[in-house]
Parts: structure tokens; C-alpha cells; sequence
């Protein structure tokens, strides 16, 4: 019946009529040859066994075809054939479109997007204000609420601005809008002396505020704008408003993106504006030509008293163009250029510039610019000519040995610096050997910074020695000198007899218990000027403090009012003898310690 060669065959559960169409069937649907195609319909339609079953096979033998039709009947069939043949061939097929149906609409489910009803989305957006702006996505009460508070904040401020002689309104963050608002109330203000708003986020765009308003203060002194990127368009329309301003002496626009155009604006305004007698200018990026406009306003201004340059970009030009102008000015009496690059070249033009300076120059601020020896030279000329400087600064340079013995010599002529800074400028015990036997003699050195500097234990015994009986040191500064436990010996026993250090930093220098221990045997002895003790840093354990504790409780005259003893290995048995300690000088002497781990 059926041949092997080829074989199709299609299976159905029913045909429309298996005797009369099948004929139709045949021709319509099958047409020639069906040896070439399977259709199987979902598997889960077709797994039950049916009444009755129909196969149609198609096979092709010798190069003729045949077809052979085999109808099957179930046992069981129902009374009416046409009946029969209609059920057969309408449930499997709606079955088929059931399960078809319920298939998509799963499909449809898991692969159409969400959405909700248009009403539901109505009412899940109403009262939110919506912005691709950051923060502003915000529901309309809250955001009211939020500007309600923010007014609420501007007029507390506006009202201490009228109240205080002095308001620090620094990192409030109201930007130009709150600084307008704020504004009004300088304008005829009779109390207020001092204002910051540094860090507050004001612009170019902000500053415009005060037109209008400063020309008609009398009575505000400082004004801080430090920390706000107002710029060099920001600094011109500040001068244009300061032209007019009779009252303000003090300006500080440390860190405000102002460069050379700025430095040219604010050198116009100090040729015009006789008011001013400090100008901060640190942190920003005033190159050579700045200097030199600057340079030239100190030749026709006599009022200004201190100018802060720290962290520009004067280098070499810029000190040589600022020596110019030093040699014309009368009034200066601080300059502040750490951290300029300035170099020896630079330090040499700028000593001169400073000897020829007419005026008192009291304080003088290099540190950072990378002198070495040679440029020490320089410095130490000056320092034996000069008669009004009272506080030098050389941190964080390179003088070395030969440049520390430079300004010691210098030192032992100079009868008018009670303030010096040589820390980090890699010295060592022979460099602060020659520092130390110029404080032999003098009596004006009251504060000496010698941190940072390698002097090891042999420096700390040179500066020990000396300032035994000798000197006038009220402050000395030992930090990072790697000096140990045997330097702090030396220390411990110049203490015993020093009347003057009220001061004393030692921290991290590698101290230890035994360091500690040796200190703590100077505090038993009477010393009537020691008040502050620093040993950060320095590894001390419970037996460094129990020490500490001990010497504490002995002296029954102890002066000392705070020792630092943070950053160390003390545990809480230790914190606890140290507070025992401290309770118990608060109870005998009446004495508060303070005491820091």
C-alpha cells in the first residue's frame, strides 16, 4: 500500500468530508506532489488518539505516482454520521484556535511595554514639576516649601547684616541671586564693619550687586569675596564700584580665578584709591605682567600696607619687576610671596629692591621658591641691613648647611627679627650649630622653626647646649628632625634649667618610651615658663605615659596646661593613668591639663 522509496505524510484528525471532498481535497489542497512538505501542527494539540483518523500518504514508485488513501474507523462511533464528521472536524480545530489564542495573549503580555490607564497616569504625575535641571524634579510643595526657606535664610542674613559689626556668610552657597537680594542691605548700613562671603558660588554676573551700594557705605572696612569664581571680568566691575568706596581698607579675593587683566584693573584702582591698606591675593594665577602692573601701582600708592601674592606665578621677571616698584614705596610693611617660584636670580633683584626700600618693612614671606645657598647669600645681606623686619619666613627652601650658616652670621647683626622659619630646607646638626650660637648673644629670637630638617640627635644637643642658659626662646619648633630618644635626653635636660620655652614641639621624631620617659623626668622639676608640650607622632606606649602620669602628679607646681599625645600606641590603660593624672592636679592645684591622645 505504501511504497519506501518516498514517503509524505500529512496527518489531520478530520477532513470537511472524508467521501464526498475528498476529491476537492485532493486537487485544491494538494495539488501535484506533496513528497516535498510536512506539516505538524503544536504538540500539545495532537498527543490525544482521536476517533477517527485519516492519513494521507503520497508516495512515488518507478517514476509513476500514486496515491493511496486509507480511511480508519473508531469502534465506537456516534448515531449520525454527518454528525460524526462535523464533531470530528470542529473540536480538534477549535481547540487548536483556543490554545493559538491563549498562547499569543501570553506572548503579547511579556513582550508589549507598560502601561497604565490614562487616568492612572494622570494621577501619578499630578503635582510634580518635572526638569531635566539637577535637583529639580521636585513635587511643588516641596520645592515651595524649599524656596520659602531659602527667602527664610536671606532675610536672617539680611538682618544680621544690619544688626553685627561683623558676619561670616562663607560656604552659604547663595550664589548671584541671594548676593543681589543680600546686597540691599549694605547700602546705608551704619553698623556693619566686616563681611565674608567667600565660598558662596557668586560669579562675575554677582558682583554687579554692590553697584550701587558700596559707593554709599561709610562704614564697611573688609570685605572677603575669597572662593568665588568672579574672574578678571568680575575683579573690573569690583574696581569700577571701589573707585567710589571711601570706607573699605581691607579686600581679600584670595582664590577667585583672577590672572594678569585682574592684577592690571586692581593696580588702577590702588593708583586712584587711597583707602586701602590690605590686599589678599593668594591662589590664583597673576603671571609676570601682573606683578609688574602691580609693581608699578606701589610706585604711586602710599597707603597700602600689606600685600599677599602667595601662590601666583611671579618667578624670577616678576620679583625683578616687583623690586622696581618696592624702591619707590613708602608703606609697605608685609609682603607675602611664598610660593612664586622666584628662585636665586629672583631673590637677588628682590633684596636689592628691599634695600633701597624707603619704607619699614616688617614682615617678609619667601618660603617656597626654591633658593638655595646662593640666594641665602642674598637674604642674609639684607637681613644685616634691615632695622624694621621682625618676622622672616624661609620654609620649605633649600639653603642647606652653608645657607643656614649664612643667615646665622647675618643673625648675630640683626637686632630687630624675633620671628624665623628655616624648617625643611635639609639642615643638619651643623647647619642649627651655627643658628644655635647666634641665639647665643641675642635676646630678640623669641619664636625659631627648625621642623623638618635632619639635625638628628647631634643638632638636638648643639640647640640644647646653647639654649641652656642662654637666648630668649619663647617657641621652639622640633618636629620631623629625627632626633630620637638620645636627642630628646638632651632636650629633657636643657629644660631643667630653661626659664624661657613656653612652647616645645617634638613630634614625630622616633621619641618612644624611652624619650617620653626622659621628658616626663624634666616635668617633675619646677619649670615656671613650659606650658604646651607636643609628642605626636612619636610611638610612645602605656610606659611613655604612665611616666607622664607620674611626673604629673609629683609636681605640685606644674605649669603646663596642654600636652598632645595623639597619634601614638597608647592604649586605654594609659588614657587611663594620663586622666587619673590630669584629675588629680585639677584637685590639688586647682590646674585644668589638657590632655590629647
Amino acid at each position: 500500500m505504501a511504497s519506501s522509496s518516498s514517503t509524505s505524510s500529512l496527518y489531520l484528525h478530520s477532513l470537511p468530508k472524508a467521501s464526498s471532498r475528498l476529491g476537492q481535497w485532493k486537487n485544491g489542497c494538494l495539488g501535484g506532489s506533496v513528497s516535498n512538505h510536512r506539516l505538524f501542527a503544536s504538540p500539545g494539540v495532537f498527543l490525544q488518539k482521536r476517533p477517527r483518523l485519516l492519513a494521507i500518504r503520497a508516495s512515488s514508485e518507478g517514476g509513476s505516482r500514486r496515491r493511496v488513501y486509507k480511511e480508519s474507523q473508531a469502534a465506537t462511533g456516534f448515531p449520525n454520521a454527518k454528525v460524526q464528521q462535523i464533531a470530528s472536524s470542529v473540536l480538534p480545530v477549535g481547540s487548536f484556535v483556543v490554545v493559538t489564542f491563549v498562547l499569543w495573549k501570553v506572548v503579547e503580555k511579556f513582550m508589549s511595554p507598560k502601561s497604565s490607564s490614562p487616568g492612572e497616569g494622570k494621577a501619578s504625575t499630578q503635582g510634580v514639576k518635572w526638569s531635566i535641571g539637577a535637583g529639580t524634579n521636585l513635587l511643588q510643595g516641596f520645592a515651595a516649601k524649599v524656596d520659602r526657606e531659602a527667602k527664610q535664610r536671606l532675610n536672617e542674613f539680611a538682618k544680621e547684616l544690619r544688626a553685627f559689626r561683623s558676619v561670616d556668610m562663607s560656604g552659604c552657597n547663595f550664589g548671584d541671586e541671594g548676593l543681589f537680594f543680600l546686597a540691599e542691605s549694605l547700602g546705608y548700613n551704619q553698623t556693619l564693619e566686616e563681611v565674608s562671603f567667600s565660598a558662596n558660588g557668586i560669579t562675575a554676573a554677582g558682583v554687579k550687586a554692590f553697584d550701587g551700594v558700596l559707593q554709599s557705605n561709610i562704614m564697611l572696612k573688609v570685605l572677603n569675596l575669597s572662593g568665588n569664581p568672579i574672574g578678571d571680568e568680575g575683579v573690573k566691575t569690583l574696581c569700577a564700584t571701589l573707585m567710589e568706596n571711601s570706607s573699605i581698607e581691607k579686600l581679600q579675593l584670595n582664590s577667585t580665578d583672577l590672572g594678569d587683566e585682574g592684577a592690571k584693573e586692581l593696580a588702577e584702582l590702588l593708583k586712584r584709591n587711597s583707602t586701602l591698606r590690605v590686599i589678599e591675593l593668594n591662589n590664583n594665577m597673576i603671571d609676570y605682567s601682573g606683578f609688574t602692573s602691580l609693581a608699578g601701582a606701589l610706585l604711586e600708592n602710599n597707603t597700602i600696607r600689606h600685600l599677599h601674592l602667595n601662590g601666583n606665578y611671579g618667578g624670577a621677571l616678576g620679583a625683578n619687576a616687583l623690586a622696581k616698584g618696592l624702591e619707590g614705596n613708602k608703606s609697605l610693611r608685609e609682603l607675602h610671596l611664598h610660593g612664586n617660584s622666584i628662585g636665586d636670580e629672583g631673590i637677588r633683584a628682590l633684596m636689592a629692591g628691599l634695600s633701597s626700600h624707603k619704607g619699614k618693612l616688617a614682615l617678609l614671606d619667601l618660603g617656597n621658591n626654591s633658593i638655595t645657598a646662593k640666594g641665602a647669600f642674598y637674604v642674609a645681606e639684607y637681613i644685616k641691613r634691615s632695622k624694621s623686619l621682625v618676622w622672616l619666613n624661609l620654609y620649605m627652601n633649600d639653603i642647606g648647611d652653608e645657607g643656614a650658616e649664612k643667615v646665622a652670621d647675618a643673625l648675630k647683626q640683626n637686632r630687630s627679627i624675633a620671628t624665623i622659619d628655616i624648617g625643611g630646607n635639609n639642615i643638619h646638626a651643623e647647619g642649627v650649630n651655627a643658628i644655635a650660637q647666634a641665639l647665643k648673644d641675642n635676646s630678640i629670637i623669641t619664636t625659631l622653626e627648625v621642623g623638618y630638617n635632619p639635625i638628628g640627635p647631634d643638632g638636638a644637643k648643639a640647640l640644647s647646649e646653647i639654649l641652656k642658659f642662654h637666648g630668649n626662646i619663647k617657641t621652639l619648633k622640633l618636629g620631623w628632625c629625627q632626633i630620637a630618644s638620645k636627642g630628646a635626653e638632651y632636650v629633657a635636660d636643657m629644660l631643667r634649667y630653661n626659664n624661657t620655652i613656653s612652647v616645645l614641639d617634638l613630634r614625630a621624631n622616633g621619641l618612644r618610651d624611652e624619650g617620653a620617659s626622659c621628658l616626663a623626668r624634666s616635668l617633675k622639676v619646677v619649670n615656671e615658663a613650659l606650658t604646651s608640650v607636643d609628642l605626636g607622632f612619636n610611638e610612645i606606649r602605656d610606659d611613655g605615659a604612665f611616666a607622664i602620669a607620674q611626673a604629673l602628679k609629683a609636681n605640685e607646681d606644674v605649669t603646663v596646661t596642654s600636652i598632645n599625645l595623639g597619634n601614638n600606641f597608647i592604649t586605654k590603660f594609659g588614657q587611663s593613668a594620663l586622666t587619673d593624672a590630669r584629675d588629680h592636679v585639677l584637685e590639688m592645684t586647682e590646674k585644668e591639663v589638657e590632655i590629647y591622645f
